[in-house]
């Protein structure tokens, strides 16, 4: 194996027992296995899943694995297991994933095509073929992500996707790795904004495949299918927050009024939640808080924002061409057709 590897793929793990070995298997099998480096970094398991990543890396010489000591969220997690990476690029990959064998190796061909800075692949259902998710293509009205509709090639996308984000290492430090203020959620539409911003480019890479279950600690019943259109408070808080904070510290200038849409969109959608459970402490902790808590970090936002004004090369009125007519939440819609009605824990 090279002494200098090209990708180190980096998975952040927190109670993935179930997923690891067919996740790590799919590793093994990649085409491109002897560039590969492999980082494990554990928020802190409790279901032994931090003992099963030691015992799965054992003979693997570019593997190593990183206890965080304790669950640092998505954001911090990566970033702490990204420390000490040595490969060109970071693959940050979710442990409820698995690659098809030539998964890396047509990704990087995609990025090297199209001259990228980050990418990632078609996102499948983890038990079939299906699509789940092609990246975010753009961000409606209200600066919700837009989904990517189908494409069989290599294209500009606004947002890659969060369980499986490649991207150069040398750029991901330069523009301030992930932010650990974000906790978790949200995230990959925060470092692509930036990468974008800095005059970089995202792409899907079709080609490339991969499977994911998706939602497994918030949406468990069903093993590796999701039967339940299912949510948590804490999620739906992270998400609500996290999207105004994303624009609040990367929108310029005109983009700046999604907050303003965002809010009404968040009011109307916190009066239909609430109809729906009938649990109204619910909709205080995921959109009253969530707003709330935003507030309170305005002094974060002041600071990102004059951070970015020196990584800035592309500004709002080049990133409205990835405005949509398409509503993030018509997918969300089609999820209750599909799944029944919402549950929350």
């Amino acid at each position: 194996m090279p002494d200098v590897p090209l990708i180190s793929i980096v998975i952040l793990n927190y109670n993935g027992a179930r997923w690891l070995n067919r996740c790590l298997e799919s590793i093994r099998t990649q085409t491109i296995f002897g560039q590969l480096e492999l980082i494990i970094a554990d928020n802190q398991s409790s279901d032994g899943s931090d003992r099963l990543a030691e015992q799965l890396l054992e003979g693997w010489t570019q593997g190593r694995f990183v206890q965080n000591g304790s669950n640092l969220g998505f954001c911090e997690g990566n970033n702490r297991g990204a420390r000490g990476a040595r490969g060109r690029y970071l693959f940050f990959l979710n442990n409820d994933t698995w690659l098809e064998p030539d998964c890396l190796e047509k990704l990087l061909a995609a990025v090297s095509a199209s001259n990228a800075a980050a990418a990632t692949p078609i996102m499948l259902n983890y038990d079939d073929d299906s699509i789940q998710s092609l990246g975010g293509a753009g961000f409606d009205v209200f600066g919700l992500l837009s989904r990517e509709t189908r494409s069989d090639r290599t294209r500009e996308i606004f947002t890659v996707g969060g369980c499986c984000y490649l991207i150069e290492a040398r750029l991901f430090w330069e523009l301030g790795a992930f932010d650990a203020a974000l906790f978790m959620y949200a995230d990959e539409y925060d470092l692509t904004w930036r990468v974008w911003m800095s005059g970089h480019r995202a792409v899907l890479a079709p080609a490339s495949r991969l499977h994911h279950r998706g939602a497994a600690n918030v949406n468990p019943k069903g093993g590796s299918r999701e039967v339940e259109f299912r949510t948590s408070e804490a999620k739906r808080y992270y998400s609500n927050r996290n999207g105004l904070l994303v624009i609040l510290k990367n929108a310029q200038h005109i983009l700046l009024l999604m907050v303003c849409t965002q809010l009404v969109w968040l009011l109307a959608e916190a009066v239909v939640v609430g109809a729906m459970t009938g649990r109204w402490h619910v909709v205080r902790r995921a959109y009253w808080d969530a707003v709330k808590d935003c507030w309170k970090r305005r002094d974060h936002i002041r600071r990102e924002r004059i951070r970015l004004r020196s990584v800035r090369r592309v500004g709002d009125w080049k990133l409205l061409r990835f405005l949509r007519l398409r509503l993030n939440r018509w997918d969300e819609f089609r999820r209750l057709l599909q799944l029944g009605r919402l549950k929350v824990d």
